[in-house]
């Protein structure tokens, strides 16, 4: 059985099976049933997979499995190649810098998508997440490496967008929860088998490999993805005018991507000179923040904003916290890379169940309370990683802790996508979804450039693991544990911070 044929059966099995109830109260299935649309083939359409939808839906399912396999296995590649490339102190830059480009990648691909329809900002986006990950598996030097994973954040910035803009247009409300979870369920395969074939990869042929052989995906989604969203959503929205590129909103994407990577690259470079990088970096990132994202968002205002800074702060201390677990395992406990790896893999399992428990129908009335649980969890499990720095608790702990924050995640994340698309109207789609995107990568930027700061400044750019460490399951005599606590603990702070948000959630009532 393929990669595909498993997802798809996770797939089938998160899939209501109360296909009529729509968000709304409908008074019984009965009612709900005969209220299904039919599109003209006598297909009732009531289900993703049905035959109504099931060839749109195979081709982004293999979109996002491509997303899928890349995170795990290069997360899992990622400590190797830093110590090889002698990089380590630049660990953070190989994740931020993804996130950085991907900012102006999302703004990009709002207006794309809007106005000429998502069909070239997802092909577009594909060829240049093929084109970073060649550029990094053949980097001779970390700064290559991370224009590498640069050049990738832009293509993933574009596809993220532009598959939000897709489902909002090809899917009706009542299936959009569903397929969000069908995007968790995704990660279920990869997040098993990715870790252990990108640890056996880099142990057995190198690290480089797991970049370069990453792209041989790229034929399956153009393939089956394209070709549909070209019948189901092509084209500007209706009444929009072909072509009229915001010009403004893009100077703002280009400031607030420039910006974040000059304040991530002062945070980085902890000498006085670097206050200037910094203040430039913060000169252009505020007013470009403040043109892009909802008004109201940085002080929580009730409905959209909210969800957009719930999803930035869920995000972004969990990512950030996360791209630190393999190497806090490999350098301060001692596990190989594919174990290192592995320990996040039931991650993606729980991660699904959550999307699974927020897509129910009966869930509709308790989505606030779910996503405060998840925030819950999230932050309970930042706070419990760092405990195997003390060598006498089990490192079986992180995965088992990991479990239970994705389950929050899965949770939260995808029902902040089916809120903001709940709130959007059409010709608003791509821009809502590009300030969601940018939400979530900008928060992951600077809270990866904190954290990276604070790791930086407590020695951990000289933590080192030879091979008699990895042998024995010892730390090297450079390990500095406080440098990864100092990574985990204010990002769990920052998690349960997003639990008040999610009372902010809900618009009053009038």
């Amino acid at each position: 059985m393929s990669v595909v044929d498993l997802t798809l059966a996770l797939m089938a099995a998160l899939e209501p099976r109360d296909t009529g109830v729509a968000d709304d109260d409908l008074p019984s299935r009965t009612a709900a049933a005969a209220a299904v649309r039919c599109d003209g083939t006598g297909d009732p359409g009531g289900t993703v997979l049905g035959r109504s939808y099931r060839a749109l839906t195979i081709g982004i399912v293999s979109v996002v499995l491509l997303i899928a396999f890349e995170a795990t296995a290069v997360g899992t590649a990622m400590p190797v190649a830093a110590r090889e490339l002698d990089g380590v102190a630049l660990y953070a830059f190989a994740f931020s810098g993804y996130f950085t480009t991907s900012l102006f990648g999302m703004v990009f691909a709002g207006q794309w998508s809007d106005r000429r329809g998502p069909l070239g900002a997802l092909g577009g986006g594909i060829a240049a997440f093929a084109a970073g990950l060649l550029l990094s598996g053949s980097a001779g030097g970390m700064w290559v490496f991370i224009l590498g994973r640069a050049v990738q954040g832009l293509g993933g910035g574009l596809v993220i967008v532009a598959l939000y803009v897709v489902v909002g247009r090809a899917y009706p409300e009542r299936l959009r929860p569903a397929i969000m979870a069908a995007f968790a369920a995704c990660w279920v395969v990869p997040s098993v088998v990715g870790p252990l074939a990108a640890g056996a990869v880099t142990e057995q042929l190198g690290w480089r490999w797991v970049f370069l052989g990453i792209p041989a995906l790229v034929v399956l989604p153009l393939a089956l993805a394209l070709p549909q969203i070209r019948r189901r959503a092509g084209g500007p929205v209706e009444g929009m005018a072909v072509g009229a590129f915001d010009r403004r909103r893009i100077r703002l994407a280009l400031g607030i991507s420039l910006g974040a990577g000059l304040l991530q690259y002062a945070a980085q470079d902890l000498r006085p000179v670097s206050l200037l990088p910094g203040a430039a970096g913060i000169a252009l990132l505020v007013p470009a923040v403040l043109g892009l994202l909802p008004r109201g968002t940085w002080r929580a205002a009730r409905g959209l904003p909210s969800v957009v800074l719930l999803r930035g702060v869920a995000a972004g201390s969990f990512i950030a916290a996360e791209s630190f677990v393999p190497l806090m395992l490999v350098t301060e406990r001692g596990l190989s890379p594919t174990l290192a790896g592995f320990s996040l893999a039931a991650g993606g399992a729980t991660w699904a169940l959550g999307s699974w428990v927020q897509s129910r129908p009966w869930a509709e009335p308790y989505r606030e309370r779910l996503m405060a649980l998840g925030m819950v969890l999230a932050a309970a499990a930042i706070a419990t990683a760092p405990s195997v720095l003390v060598h006498s608790v089990p490192v079986w702990t992180v995965a088992v802790a990991w479990g239970f924050g994705c389950l929050g995640m899965g949770l939260v994340i995808a029902a902040s996508s089916v809120l903001l698309l709940k709130l959007s109207a059409p010709e608003e789609a791509g821009a809502n979804s590009a300030a969601l995107q940018i939400s979530d990568g900008l928060s992951n930027v600077l809270l990866l450039s904190a954290g990276g700061a604070a790791f930086a400044a407590l020695g951990g750019g000289s933590v080192a693991h030879t091979a008699s460490a990895t042998a024995t399951g010892a730390a090297s005599a450079g390990s500095h544990p406080a440098a990864f606590a100092a990574v985990f603990l204010p990002m769990a702070a920052v998690a349960l911070f997003g639990a008040w948000v999610t009372t902010r959630l809900r618009a009053e009532s009038r």
